[in-house]
């Protein structure tokens, strides 16, 4: 399938902004985007990039009334060379498909998409940004589009993909954060869809993460929902804990994301000799580990904020203080080496880099 380019006039062509250190993430969009549409009996079909704009559904369609959707969140940087690259797309698109499969949506192909990301990118690729500590967040998205209530597969979709200029996604930026532990809720059970990037994952926590925000938290860190005792993950990150000379990770049940950094983190640990674990954790063991010295560090890891330490973990109304409130060296060890690979600062022995141009 060709892909229709349709750029916008230079009258109508925004300017990136010089200085993004302000901007709240994900609330500035580049002038162009990809959409795609499929149809019952006719698959994918219409390609095409075209300036930024609303889209328009009937009030009846499908994702309105029942959340038939999925989505990605991935980064282009500019290296420290000036290449513009992609931060292993291949694995999003994977992990797309995945999520489709999961919620009854047509798959997409995965060389296709990635060919059109590429595409919108060069048609704004002067959003990229330069400073250390930027990039140019890429969120692909499929929703079902077919006007009808009652519960049903839809029989029509859109795909699209928009793109933002982003700093950190903290405002703590690379420092301790505090995380609290959600009891009162949970987030995924077992058979569900917790490790699908679905929008109603993400709904489902919004009361969690507000209390726990209003309380003077980062984030929530869940439990299980069946016994309300195994880790499983932060809002918005998988999570690691340092404990006498393992990291361990919660294992993928079903109920976690399995992350794209995540899996960098593990991967870049094995390289360095480390012994990296995935197993079940329980809460019992991360305060029994904390109060015996035996714990060093808690980071968690995602697309936004790459390698985030934690400071602060509360539970059951107790403070329990990580590191001193500091840094710790394996995750300042972590993010600086996925970083750099990310800006060519380090060498990739990976081949994680995807060229745009």
């Amino acid at each position: 399938m060709e892909i229709k380019i349709t750029p916008i006039s230079p009258e109508e062509r925004q300017s990136p902004l010089e200085d993004i250190s302000n901007i709240v993430f994900g609330s500035q969009f580049t002038n162009h985007m990809f959409l795609m549409e499929w149809d019952q009996g006719r698959g994918w079909h219409d390609a095409r990039i075209e300036k930024y704009h609303a889209l328009t559904l009937e009030p009846s369609a499908i994702i309105f009334h029942y959340g038939q959707e999925a989505f990605e969140g991935l980064k282009a940087y500019c290296t420290v060379g000036g290449k513009y690259v992609l931060f292993r797309p291949e694995q999003n698109f994977a992990r797309l498909n995945k999520t489709a499969r999961r919620m009854c949506l047509p798959e997409l192909d995965e060389q296709f998409a990635l060919k059109a990301l590429k595409q919108l990118i060069e048609q704004d690729i002067d959003w990229i940004p330069k400073a250390e500590g930027t990039s140019l967040y890429v969120r692909p998205t499929i929703i079902a589009t077919e006007p009808a209530l009652g519960l049903k597969q839809s029989a029509s979709f859109l795909f699209f993909i928009i793109l933002c200029p982003v700093g950190p996604y903290y405002s703590e930026g690379f420092n301790p954060v505090k995380i609290i532990v959600s009891e009162e809720y949970t987030r995924a059970a077992p058979g569900g869809v917790g490790e699908a990037k679905t929008a109603g994952n993400y709904a489902a926590s919004n009361l969690a993460e507000k209390e726990a925000k209003e309380s003077g938290f980062t984030q929530v860190l869940w439990l299980d929902a069946v016994e309300r005792r195994y880790v499983e993950e932060v809002g918005s990150m998988n999570i690691f804990f340092v404990i006498n000379d393992e990291i361990v990770t919660p294992q993928l049940t079903g109920t976690i994301l399995p992350g794209i950094t995540r899996d960098s983190v593990l991967q870049v640990g094995k390289h360095w000799g480390l012994t990296m674990t995935e197993r079940k954790i329980s809460i019992d063991e991360v305060i029994e580990s904390i109060e015996n010295g035996s714990l060093s560090e808690i980071f968690g890891s995602g697309t936004a904020a790459v390698v985030s330490p934690v400071g602060e973990l509360h539970y059951r109304g107790k403070k329990y203080v990580i590191k001193d409130g500091k840094t710790g060296p394996f995750a300042r060890r972590f993010f600086d080496e996925i970083v750099g690979i990310q800006y060519g600062k380090v060498k990739d022995p990976f081949q994680w880099l995807e060229p745009i141009l």
